[in-house]
């Protein structure tokens, strides 16, 4: 649908040509989809989840050795894509700032946030490294402010905005996995990952940490209730065609996921904290209500793929966006195991299982997918790297 007032915003022209290792490395750069870190989101979080769920936090066996083997991939990808960015600030900066106000892929920059924090997770859960953590959080933190404010600022006071259905998709709602993200690892910081007080914080630290976990929480809480009205009206009552379900849709049951995670960490770290005891009937309903949600809305998305690429025959293909759809995966699979912890429901236990194997071959299936396109395009095409306009 068209708004009646011209484009939203320009089509980027592709970067010049350029030859060699470092033309290949400028022009990934020039066209990098600023979604791309949900290659890290998703990483994380399958590697906490064969941690949690596989190995149950022993350490040992094999889901053990991929979840400590997913922590060093992670950060090779996480650096590899802040170099990529810094490499695009500093030589493509008008692209990166209009990129910021684009309705469509403005919204990407969220991934930077739970990106950071989910590899600060990785770190504290799995590597016991929590003055690691502890940085990661500290830059997720300040990188949500600064997304936050800067993107919602630029997409309200643009002049010319598009209709509704043009510019609004399931990537909005990352804006609320990223709050929550920041949420769960300030929980885990507060309890020290193990149990104990705030990393050589006292108890002044470790209660300031859950009352910011709190507040996030409550905040991502009402934010998912903003945007998630919107895209069920955009659902129901705007023509909806294959091309629009695109993958980050799988991110209204992800971002309700985290949401119960980070209700779930609230309680398991905050039991010696007397506002989250009196809070803890609040909190329980609450993150019950998250992952009802978040249930609810696995076999509607599973109908509308089914009906995407099996009805109307929309090809399936490596898409950067996948990367948003393997997340919501692992993150369920936490999520759930951590809620039966919290709240002693041992029959929730075998879930956490089924949706640990199938976040892994997902993350699988997108990685090969990737790897396959970077092979064939004998190194980092800008196809690989940008993706689609729309997120």
């Amino acid at each position: 649908m068209s708004s009646g007032q011209g484009p939203a915003s320009t089509p980027q022209p592709p970067a010049p040509p350029s030859r060699g290792i470092p033309g290949t490395l400028d022009r990934a750069a020039a066209n990098l989809l600023p979604a791309y870190f949900s290659l890290v989101m998703a990483t994380g979080i399958v590697s906490l989840a064969a941690w949690i769920v596989g190995a149950e936090g022993t350490g040992r066996g094999g889901f053990a050795a991929v979840a400590r083997g997913m922590v060093y991939l992670n950060a090779v990808f996480f650096a590899a894509l802040w170099a990529l960015t810094f490499l695009r600030l500093a030589r493509h900066r008008a692209r990166l700032l209009a990129d910021v106000s684009d309705h469509n892929r403005g919204v990407g920059f969220f991934t930077a946030v739970p990106a950071a924090c989910v590899l600060g997770t990785q770190t504290l859960v799995i590597g016991g490294r929590p003055g690691a953590a502890w940085a990661l959080w500290s830059l997720g933190a300040g990188l949500w402010v600064l997304v936050t404010y800067s993107v919602f600022t630029a997409l309200t006071v643009k002049v010319v905005k598009p209709a509704l259905a043009d510019g609004l998709s399931g990537g909005w709602l990352v804006s609320i996995v990223a709050t929550q993200s920041v949420s769960v690892l300030a929980a885990q910081l507060a309890a020290g990952g193990t149990g104990g007080g705030a990393q050589g914080g006292g108890e002044a630290l470790h209660d300031a940490m859950l009352f910011v976990a709190l507040v996030m929480w409550l905040g991502g809480a009402m934010l998912y209730v903003w945007i998630i009205s919107l895209i069920f009206y955009r659902y129901t009552f705007f023509p909806f065609k294959p091309s629009d379900l695109s993958p980050p849709y799988w991110i209204n049951m992800g971002a309700m996921a985290i949401s119960t995670l980070a209700g779930a960490t609230l309680l398991l770290s905050g039991k010696n904290s007397p506002l989250i005891v009196e809070l803890t009937p609040f909190i329980k309903g609450a993150t019950l209500l998250f992952w009802a949600t978040a249930t609810w809305w696995i076999p509607m998305l599973i109908i509308l793929g089914v009906w995407r690429h099996l009805v109307r025959k929309f090809p399936l293909r490596y898409d950067p966006l996948y990367w948003g759809a393997v997340f919501p995966l692992g993150m369920y699979a936490v999520a759930t195991a951590r809620m039966a912890e919290a709240m002693d429901l041992p029959f929730l236990h075998a879930l956490p299982q089924v949706f640990l194997y199938a976040a892994l071959g997902a993350w699988t299936l997108a990685l090969v997918g990737l790897a396959h396109r970077l092979v064939r395009g004998n190194g980092t095409p800008p196809s690989v790297i940008a993706g689609p306009a729309r997120v």
